[in-house]
């Protein structure tokens, strides 16, 4: 039994050592797509299996984790200085809640899925985002709403919670303009990713 938890801890290690470090330039989906053609392979597949456009996922990302593998809320402090506990158990690129996870895993996701690999982070949103058109009828290409979906809860969506966060509004429409430039983006680089996919070139 030792051996096998000191095996598990070990694989956990090498495979969180193993996570990709942030694209060069996060603010141009097409160059994030060459730095990471596998991650553009994924995408493709969360767009075919949730119907959830390429450029609504990844806006979401840019926003929840900038494409940090590890990133979690900053620590609250204590007395002003002390590094305190978290306010939230937000984590890795989709930033999703260790509750959340656990319902993603047990019913559409892998039993092995990690929040800080890519391709599970984003077939994570697409999951979320497909739920969220199921239970509130948001679009899955409408990343305002979207958004607020995703910060506040479907639930909190529907019963309008974000209205009281002034703050929560002005960054959903961030994401929203994030995810139309991003969409321009890869209006000209599609049939290039595409080439060199088909191609053998990755």
């Amino acid at each position: 039994m030792h051996n096998k938890t000191y095996l598990a801890f070990f694989l956990l290690i090498l495979l969180a050592g193993c996570a990709s470090p942030p694209p060069r330039d996060i603010n141009n989906v097409c160059n994030i797509f060459r730095e990471y053609p596998s991650w553009y392979k994924a995408s493709l597949d969360v767009e075919r299996r949730w119907l959830v456009p390429v450029h609504v996922q990844m806006a979401i990302i840019h926003q929840e984790s900038k494409f940090d593998a590890h990133a979690r809320p900053p620590r609250t402090k204590l007395l002003w200085i002390i590094p305190w506990t978290r306010p939230s158990t937000a984590y890795g690129y989709s930033q999703a809640l260790n509750g959340t996870w656990a319902n993603y895993k047990h019913t559409d996701g892998s039993y092995f899925a990690s929040r800080n690999d890519f391709a599970d982070g984003v077939d994570f949103i697409g999951w979320y985002a497909n739920q969220a058109y199921k239970k509130a009828r948001i679009n899955r290409s409408d990343a305002y709403n979207l958004y607020l979906a995703y910060h506040e809860g479907i639930g909190g969506f529907q019963a309008k919670t974000y209205l009281k966060k002034a703050w929560l509004m002005p960054v959903a429409h961030k994401v929203s303009a994030r995810s139309e430039i991003y969409k321009a983006q890869l209006g000209s680089c599609k049939k290039s990713l595409a080439f060199a996919a088909n191609h053998g070139f990755w």
